[in-house]
């Protein structure tokens, strides 16, 4: 238990480490984060409350102790603590999640985040993770083990998958107060007709072919 909470304070850690990597800097102390004013025009961000206003309870988010069900399709869950859950996170940068895998096969899809880069610090249990670059593409890849640490650049497309027979845990600090998530596969196969598919796949001499 106490290695739990020193690698769930390290995750923390390494979370502020790089809280100014990507969303703009904050011009004063914090802007905590309040619901848009009517009719009011959202741009990038939050409206600010009142900083005289503001209390102890703002800047606080309990339960990331709690394991996430995953009892899905894909054997995950993925407790995201961005500014929507934390108000205090309003232009400071940073968000955090707790990741909990399935035993064997537990997985966190394909995807991106468009607005951040992702460190993640396995807790629990062995994890198989890469992410792909742009093009030409390449694929890293690692297996990581309690204590472990690794990052998935901004942008690029990641994943996450319990290889072990035992539950997994692992924490993930984001360079983004609102990081933001695609998943490929529900993104390409789920929206985009296959016949687009299907030609974005074709041969380079495709329209010199016999059909």
């Amino acid at each position: 238990m106490k290695s739990f909470h020193f690698l769930g304070l390290l995750s923390l850690a390494l979370a502020f480490s790089f809280a100014s990597a990507f969303d703009p800097s904050p011009l004063q102390d914090f802007c905590v984060a309040i619901p848009e004013p009517k009719n009011a025009v959202f741009v990038n961000g939050k409206f600010c409350k009142n900083p005289n206003l503001t209390v102890a309870e703002d800047f606080f988010f309990p339960g990331l102790n709690v394991p996430g069900n995953t009892g899905n399709r894909v054997g995950s869950n993925v407790t995201l603590v961005n500014v929507d859950k934390l108000f205090g996170l309003n232009t400071l940068g940073i968000s955090l999640a707790r990741l909990d895998f399935a035993p064997y096969g537990g997985l966190i899809p394909p995807h991106t985040h468009p607005r951040a880069t992702e460190i993640l610090v396995v807790v629990e249990g062995t994890l198989y993770v890469g992410f792909v670059t742009s093009n030409p593409n390449r694929l890293f890849t690692k297996v990581l083990y309690p204590g472990d640490v690794f990052v998935f650049p901004i942008g690029l497309i990641h994943f996450q998958f319990n290889i072990a027979k035992t539950n997994a845990v692992a924490f993930a600090g984001l360079s983004s107060q609102n990081p933001g998530v695609i998943t490929i596969a529900n993104a390409i196969f789920g929206l985009i007709h296959p016949l687009i598919l299907m030609f974005s796949l074709r041969p380079s001499n495709w329209t010199t072919m016999k059909w």
